[in-house]
């Protein structure tokens, strides 16, 4: 065999766990048709953490209004996006060293699996003892009439201005996070969604209090609707122009060059139609698909050794073993039941590891908090509110501690936890409404894996003022039952 391990996918799903197998005498191959990283580093994570935070601040600096606030701050997005091109645009080569540094090998080009020990790349082929999948998923985009104007979150991380007017299809992490970036920038957009809540899996009454803090913004929302089709405005003004998306900057360029052209600024600002379902037309200059992710599992020879597949993934077992026993697959790529996030990748690939060492029993997850970067923020951890609410075995504390310390939480009046106890009043979840949210959260994952107790939390001193101290501070009504 040519190698111990190949791993199609270059994303934290691989090189996590890929380098303690190099270290522990195993031979890697890591397989990658685009950048190096995957999607998180190059594409996703990073970006969107960039191009967030100055949105972050000037919402954090709008709590002053009226208090000590003096003039205004303006986030300028073509230096915005400059800076985050230049932060970017070495994170392949970066890790190109880490590899190198690892001795883990590299073939750039797309993974196909011939047979179970063989993946062919290019025109080369590599022989492996075991084949690791970790494609990750890719934008839905919907087949419908006008989809070739659709534009994915990529395209929106990497645009040279920011649309006035933006059409979202779809509210869950992409589509309600971009909304929140393009109502603190004062613009405009519609939310089109196809059931009656956006961020299902959050708690749903932190969810309102966002939705309604976008609608006082200029946001809108259209609930249980979906989009028969897409028109370019192009089309309908000259019917016989070239259609080409005047959503790409590029293109809207070539357009206001000719004042003469009848495909002028208001052709770029109501650049699209969109019809919905409900009858109604809803009209933009940059319509995103945020309609969620699917498995990207197409062309890479999965057919060749019996292995399907459905949206969600590839089925594998609890040691992220598919159908054919020397084939895994880790990351967002495994259908395993668990969050799609790039902290579960990284999970998955250290476990994988351990496992292929023959360390492991089957993979067992500590609670996994997740975020929605809106502006303010939305986390959750353990057992759902909604769960406890319907439940007699745990109660629901709600901690407004915004409220009562909001001075020391930078004037961020509605700050508040939602924490859920079990019988012995040992925390088990909780539900987060705050600016800083994934560091609460985070503070409440620890609290949860390692058991610690009201008791044990009541004793210890923490930096103060902080939004963990203060919110744990406030954990004592429950210690107590005040």
């Amino acid at each position: 065999m040519d190698y111990d391990v190949i791993y199609i996918g270059s994303g934290n799903a691989a090189w996590q766990g890929g380098r303690f197998l190099r270290k522990a005498g195993l031979k890697i191959l890591i397989v990658e048709e685009s950048l190096y990283g995957g999607a998180c580093a190059n594409r996703g994570c990073n970006s969107k953490a960039l191009l967030d935070a100055p949105y972050e601040i000037k919402a954090l600096a709008d709590n002053f209004e009226g208090v000590g606030k003096s003039g205004d701050f303006d986030v300028n997005w073509p230096d915005l996006m400059e800076y985050k091109r230049k932060r970017i645009a070495g994170m392949s080569a970066f890790l190109d060293g880490k590899f190198d540094e690892y001795d883990l090998d590299v073939a750039h080009g797309k993974g196909v699996i011939l047979d179970d020990h063989t993946v062919q790349v290019a025109d080369k082929t590599f022989t492996t003892d075991k084949i690791v999948i970790c494609t990750g998923l890719k934008p839905v985009i919907p087949e419908i009439p006008g989809s070739e104007y659709l534009h994915d979150s990529t395209d929106f991380l990497d645009i040279e201005d920011l649309p006035k007017h933006a059409i979202i299809i779809g509210a869950g992490f992409v589509g309600m996070e971009f909304a929140s970036i393009l109502a603190e920038a004062g613009l405009e957009a519609d939310v089109i969604i196809r059931g009656n809540m956006a961020l299902k899996y959050f708690h749903q009454p932190y969810v309102e209090k966002v939705i309604e803090i976008l609608k006082e913004k200029g946001i809108r929302f259209h609930f249980n609707q979906t989009v028969n089709e897409i028109i370019s405005n192009i089309e309908i003004d000259n019917p016989e122009a070239k259609v080409l998306n005047v959503a790409s900057a590029q293109n809207a360029d070539e357009y206001l060059r000719d004042p003469e052209s009848k495909m002028d600024n208001r052709a770029y600002e109501n650049g699209f139609t969109v019809k919905l379902s409900g009858g109604e037309s809803i009209t933009g200059d940059y319509v995103i698909a945020a309609m969620g992710r699917t498995a990207n599992v197409e062309d890479i020879g999965l057919e060749n050794v019996g292995l399907t597949y459905t949206s969600k993934g590839i089925k594998v077992n609890g040691h992220l073993q598919t159908e054919v026993p020397n084939i895994y697959a880790s990351g967002d790529v495994a259908d395993t039941g668990i969050a799609k996030l790039v902290t579960v990748a990284i999970h998955h690939s250290k476990y994988l590891a351990k496992e292929l060492l023959g360390e492991a029993d089957e993979i067992t997850y500590p609670v996994v908090p997740a975020v929605a970067y809106t502006i303010p923020r939305i986390a959750t951890v353990g057992v759902p509110a909604y769960v406890a609410e319907d439940s007699d075995e745990y109660e629901v504390h709600t901690i407004r501690y915004g409220r009562s310390y909001s001075l020391e939480l930078k004037n961020d009046l509605t700050a508040e936890a939602k924490v859920i106890v079990d019988r012995d009043l040992q925390i088990v979840g909780a539900e987060i409404y705050a600016a800083d949210a994934e560091n609460v959260a985070n503070m409440f994952a620890f609290i949860i894996n390692k058991r610690i107790t009201l008791e044990e939390l009541d004793y210890m001193i923490y930096a103060f003022p902080s939004s963990s101290s203060v919110c744990l501070y406030k954990l004592h009504n429950i210690h107590y039952k005040f």
